[in-house]
């Protein structure tokens, strides 16, 4: 106990060394029952212990109360001394002890318990003898006391003295001594405040001036105070219950466990900017990419019963023997990290050894790839919970038939099936039940079943339209390109583009629509399947669309890719190569010789000369041999039994048609990306076979002379689907929570992918399919999906969802109410994703009593208010249930 004190107005007589009172020795104040266990076991010398009752302390009076008890940092109460000893409580068999008795013991006796404890813990396992090592004393915070003693000398007056330590954790702290709900009890066995109040320390005093004002300083050490809300329960807030600051536990659960009170106030705060001192607010270090399961970790670590749990002694239902399981080195790993982001003083966390676990047992997370928060999080609650299930040989169930039952029995019955093969912590808490009803169109078969759910994905319903701009080009004798925009359902089909641009473009009835996606001047994919979801199609793609005439499937179609030369400096020396420019252009033509494409060509290029039709027909008598002639002309060359097709004759391969055709094109077989070229084509002989039924690809190369002939500007540009910007920027599209769960519990028809067997048809079919919720869990995670695959792409919705933060309540969406469960819920963390699929970032947000919100971005954890908590990157919500008579 340090009693030296250091108020200004002692006097030299008030700190004599001689003094018992400024002795070197320290209290422990502990659960009296942590103590009592220790000493029932190992009785020691039978010291007598006095008896406080606590009592608020009189807040300051005067025209200054107000000011004083806002800017005062003391907690402040008194200690009455009872009359009754711990010998008479014993005797009478320990009347009056309850989860609010606490004891302050002297350091020896406190050793003594805290070595019973370990030893009792650790006497299974190896038997090894006891030493108090730094891992031990953890648990252990410093406080001051300055105790005044007042004019009673059974009475002492308290209060706690942050100085210089000013972390929020330390008024919370003080809230142990609160007495809004029942008397609380000191049992002081150290004889410390005893020595305060005798006649004695009286006498040391006496001479002082203001003796009723006198302050002596008593070093407290404060341990496993996991007592202390035990029966505020009922009554407080649950989020001030396990972070009251006088508990570790989550739900002021299990007691006898030790906790850590506080961090060290010298200690950092994990990297952040807020004030250090509030235990579980510490970060997790960015090993490379690892953001994603940080994110994850940090809202299970502060996930209520799984935090109580895991800091408990969790290891003794490791389920070693489970094939299912990975021998307890999940939820090992698990439970070692969280004692470490939970322990006092703690600095960001590197969680090399879990990174090392999860990737040895689940290969797709190894490496520093980035990956997906609730992938990983739902692997974890699927390991945690065969790792720890209490079932150890699970027995054979088989469903049986509802045969026109109640749905409750049931429901019941599937639930009782589950629990038989499936029991664990993971389960107490995480796990839900919905109800699954499957009919069959053609019997109208009803199939119902009851499976159990971890968590809950909801889709992201669309509540707007998705605008898309296209190139449309009319091809034949007068090729037309035009931009549209049109305006199409943000999760619809391709279908649903083709009619949109149909009805933009004045589409004829015997013309069709060829989309196809341009990627540096080639076409790189064609789009051909009406039932392709619009999410394939990304805002910065350029999109075509051929306008062709109906029924010439049977001739191919001709797609001409442009080729300039490109010449350009490498290393100081000039190099040339050939590079695509321009749109292709494409067309439905027979075509027999190499003369034939020359010509389709040709006529497709005519509306870009230079020279304009107008000055073509003023000076067409002195137009010189070499000239191209007009669509009119070819057309008067036709014989009158010639068809066309789209507008060109079907067969064009006549010497008098290519007589005066330019020779400064030369053409080449392609392949389908155009990105090959193949053998030249020879103007008046036949054309070889390609590898691609039903199309041509050519591949033109241009002279410097034809460049200079034709306006090529005229079809090089080629708008994106979307143009973002600030100008052109989308606005935000919102949804409400429950417009995605109505999305999700909605009766629908299965994919065809997902075909059910209906028992009374005996085949499969496309069943409609009905979700309802049936048992809610304490804890529910909800995953937004927000992330769409595919074989080409992947895709984010960057939609706002409107989520409760307060009060969730899932009530009108029961299919089923027992009469006793809460259906209401309040959010505690979040996993948040920001940006790209490719190029994104994690964080999360948690809860920490009242309206305290903190961002744990990796290793930095920093204050955020609480209006700033919904954003359109959060991605898995994290609920717990409130008691109605808690809302």
């Amino acid at each position: 106990m340090d009693n030296s004190s250091e108020d200004s107005s002692d006097s030299p007589q008030q700190q004599q060394p001689e003094s018992p009172v400024i002795v070197d020795q320290r209290v422990y104040f502990v659960p009296y029952r942590w103590w009592k266990e220790a000493q029932d076991s190992a009785p020691s010398d039978g010291k007598s212990a006095t008896l406080y009752t606590v009592a608020p302390a009189p807040s300051y009076g005067g025209p200054m109360k107000i000011i004083n008890n806002i800017f005062s940092p003391d907690a402040a109460f008194n200690l009455r001394r009872e009359e009754e000893s711990l010998s008479q409580s014993q005797e009478n068999g320990e009347v009056g002890v309850s989860g609010r008795d606490y004891a302050l013991v002297p350091g020896d006796i406190w050793l003594q318990a805290l070595k019973w404890h370990s030893n009792s813990k650790a006497a299974a396992k190896n038997g090894k003898s006891f030493s108090a090592t730094d891992e031990d004393i953890a648990d252990v915070y410093p406080l001051q006391l300055r105790l005044s003693v007042s004019r009673e000398t059974s009475s002492l007056g308290v209060r706690i003295i942050k100085k210089d330590n000013i972390a929020e954790c330390f008024k919370r702290a003080c809230r142990i001594f609160s007495v809004d709900t029942e008397p609380l009890r000191i049992w002081d066995l150290s004889g410390q405040t005893v020595l305060f109040s005798s006649n004695e320390n009286n006498k040391m005093i006496k001479d002082s001036q203001k003796q009723s004002e006198q302050d002596l300083l008593l070093e407290l050490q404060v341990y496993g105070l996991s007592d202390s809300v035990k029966n505020k329960a009922k009554k407080d807030d649950m989020s001030m219950q396990y972070l009251s600051g006088s508990s570790l536990l989550m739900n002021g659960t299990g007691s006898g466990i030790t906790s850590n009170l506080t961090r060290n106030s010298s200690s950092s705060f994990s990297g952040g900017s807020c004030e250090a001192g509030t235990l579980g607010l510490t970060g997790l270090q960015n090993l490379g990419n690892t953001c994603f399961m940080n994110s994850a970790l940090q809202c299970l670590a502060h996930t209520p019963k799984l935090v109580d749990y895991f800091l408990g002694d969790y290891k003794r239902e490791i389920n070693h023997d489970n094939p299912l399981g990975m021998n307890g080195e999940i939820a090992s790993a698990f439970g070692d990290l969280l004692k470490k982001l939970w322990a006092p003083g703690a600095s960001p966390v590197a969680p090399r050894t879990f990174k090392l676990k999860l990737a040895h047992f689940a290969p797709q997370f190894s490496g520093f790839n980035q990956h997906d928060s609730q992938e990983v999080l739902a692997f974890l609650l699927d390991g945690l919970h065969e790792d720890l299930n209490r079932v150890k040989n699970k027995p054979y169930v088989e469903a049986k038939d509802g045969d026109d039952r109640p749905d409750e029995e049931i429901a019941d019955e599937y639930w009782d099936y589950h629990l038989a093969r499936n029991d664990s912590i993971i389960v107490d808490v995480c796990q839900g039940q919905y109800r699954s009803t499957l009919v069959c169109p053609i019997c109208k078969k009803v199939s119902i079943m009851f499976d159990p759910f971890m968590y809950l994905s909801l889709p992201l319903p669309s509540t707007s339209m998705r605008s898309m701009t296209l190139t449309v080009i009319k091809s034949g004798s007068d090729i037309q390109i035009s931009a549209f925009t049109i305006t199409v359902p943000k999760d619809g089909r391709l279908e649903d583009l083709i009619r949109a641009l149909s009805t933009a473009c004045s589409l004829e009835a015997d013309e069709t629509l060829l989309v196809v996606e341009i990627f540096n001047n080639r076409i790189i994919r064609y789009l051909e399947d009406g039932s392709d979801s619009l999410s394939l199609i990304r805002d910065g793609d350029r999109l075509v669309a051929y306008r062709l005439h109906k029924g010439t499937e049977e001739a191919p179609l001709v797609v001409f890719t442009h080729q300039q030369i490109d010449e350009h400096y490498t290393y100081g020396k000039l190099t040339s190569n050939w590079k695509a420019f321009g749109i292709p252009l494409a067309a439905h033509c027979r075509v027999l010789k190499g003369s034939d494409i020359r010509s389709l060509y040709l006529q497709l290029l005519t509306p870009f000369l230079v020279q304009n039709r107008a000055q073509a027909d003023e000076h067409n008598s002195d137009r010189s041999s070499t000239e191209v002639r007009t669509d009119m002309e070819v057309s008067r060359d036709m014989e009158p039994g010639d068809t066309r097709v789209n507008g060109f004759p079907e067969s064009i391969a006549d010497e008098n048609a290519a007589e005066h055709l330019d020779m400064e094109f030369q053409f080449y077989l392609s392949d389908d990306k155009a990105t090959v070229k193949h053998a030249e084509i020879v103007m008046n002989k036949p054309l070889q076979s390609t590898d691609i039924p039903g199309r041509l690809n050519v591949l033109v190369n241009w002279s410097p002379k034809m460049l200079d002939q034709y306006n090529t500007s005229l079809f090089s540009s080629l708008p994106e689907v979307f143009k973002s910007g600030f100008s052109g920027k989308r606005p935000l599209e919102s949804v409400s929570l429950y417009k995605c769960l109505e999305a999700f519990l909605k009766e629908e028809p299965l994919g065809p992918e997902d075909m059910w067997f209906c028992p009374g048809c005996k085949q499969h079919r496309q069943a409609t399919k009905k979700l309802d919720l049936w048992r809610l869990p304490e804890i529910l995670v909800i995953h937004l999906k927000r992330f769409s695959y595919s074989r080409f792409l992947k895709n984010k919705l960057e939609t706002y969802v409107d989520f409760p933060t307060h009060d969730l309540d899932l009530s009108s969406y029961m299919a089923f109410k027992d009469g006793k469960s809460s259906y209401r819920y309040m959010l505690y963390a979040i996993s948040n994703h920001y940006g790209s699929m490719g190029g994104g970032h994690y964080t999360a947000f948690v809860h920490q009593g009242a309206d305290r919100w903190y961002d744990f971005d990796d290793s930095h954890v920093s204050p955020i208010s609480q209006d700033k908590i919904k954003t359109s990157a959060a991605y898995v919500l994290f609920y717990r249930r409130v008691e109605e008579n808690q809302i």
